[in-house]
C-alpha cells in the first residue's frame, strides 16, 4: 500500500529536504584539489548535526558513513574513504536526512575541473532525465509514466538506464512503497495521487546498463567500467503539480 501524506507531513519532509539541499550545495562547493571523500563525509555530517538532524544513511542496513560518494564508473553507494578527488572526475553525491520523524533524499553528480565532452553530456542528460520524470509526477498519471519518461529521454540521448536499482516512496521511512523503476511503459502501474511523496532517481551509464557490486558489499560500479551519473529529488505530488522537497529554491 502506498502511504499518502497530509499537508503537515509534507511540511516536515520539506524541512528535511531543505537540509539535504543545503548539504549538497555545501559539498558541491567544497570539492577542491586534494580533498578526500572522507572529508566530504565529515562536512556533510557536521552540517546535518548543526541542523539538529541525522543522516538517513549512517547505519542503514550497516552502511558505515553519512553520505554516499561515487566517482566516475561508480554508480551508487560509494563509501567515503581516503580516496582523493582528481581533476576530470565526475562525483555523485547522495544525501539522506532524518529530522522530526521524516526523511528526505537527493543526489547530484558534479564535475571537478574540466571534464571530457562525453562526460558532460552524460551528466546533463541524467539531470534532464530526472526533470522529465518529475514533469510526469502529476495526479491522474501512472507510475509507469514517470519510468517511461526517464527511460525514453535517456536512451534517445544514446545512454543506458540502470535497472538493478530504482527510486522509491519516502516519508516516515527512508524506503516506502512504491518502487519507482527508471524504465517501463506509459499508462502502467499505480495511479498517482495527491499526497504521494516519491524519491525519483535516474542512474545513467555511458555504456551498458549492467552493474556489479564491489568487495565492500556496497559500491555498485558499471560492469563495463564506463562512466555513470546519478541525480535524485524527493518530490511531493499535489493537485497543483509536483513540488520538489529537496531544492533550496
Amino acid at each position: 500500500m502506498i502511504p499518502l501524506k497530509t499537508v503537515e507531513e509534507i511540511k516536515h519532509i520539506r524541512e528535511s529536504g531543505l537540509i539535504v539541499a543545503g548539504v549538497l550545495d555545501k559539498l558541491s562547493k567544497a570539492i577542491e584539489p586534494g580533498i578526500k571523500t572522507i572529508d566530504l563525509d565529515r562536512i556533510a555530517s557536521d552540517f546535518i548535526h548543526s541542523k539538529k538532524a541525522e543522516s538517513a544513511f549512517l547505519g542503514f542496513k550497516g552502511f558505515p558513513k553519512s553520505i554516499c560518494v561515487s566517482i566516475n564508473n561508480e554508480v551508487i553507494h560509494g563509501i567515503p574513504n581516503s580516496r582523493m578527488v582528481e581533476a576530470g572526475d565526475i562525483v555523485s553525491l547522495d544525501v539522506g536526512v532524518f529530522k522530526d520523524g521524516y526523511y528526505a533524499d537527493a543526489a547530484v553528480t558534479v564535475a571537478f575541473g574540466e571534464i571530457k565532452a562525453d562526460a558532460e553530456r552524460l551528466v546533463n542528460t541524467t539531470r534532464e532525465a530526472l526533470a522529465k520524470g518529475i514533469e510526469k509526477s502529476v495526479t491522474g498519471n501512472r507510475l509507469g509514466d514517470i519510468s517511461w519518461a526517464v527511460q525514453y529521454y535517456t536512451e534517445k540521448s544514446g545512454f543506458s538506464i540502470v535497472r538493478q536499482f530504482v527510486g522509491h516512496g519516502i516519508g516516515r521511512q527512508l524506503h516506502e512503497e512504491p518502487q519507482i523503476p527508471n524504465f517501463g511503459s506509459p499508462g502502467q502501474g499505480p495511479k498517482l495521487k495527491e499526497g504521494m511523496v516519491l524519491a525519483i532517481e535516474p542512474m545513467v551509464n555511458f555504456g551498458g546498463y549492467e552493474v556489479e557490486i564491489c568487495n565492500d558489499g556496497w559500491t555498485a560500479v558499471t560492469k563495463d567500467r564506463s562512466l555513470s551519473a546519478h541525480f535524485e529529488h524527493t518530490v511531493a505530488i499535489t493537485n497543483n503539480g509536483p513540488v520538489i522537497m529537496t531544492s533550496l529554491e
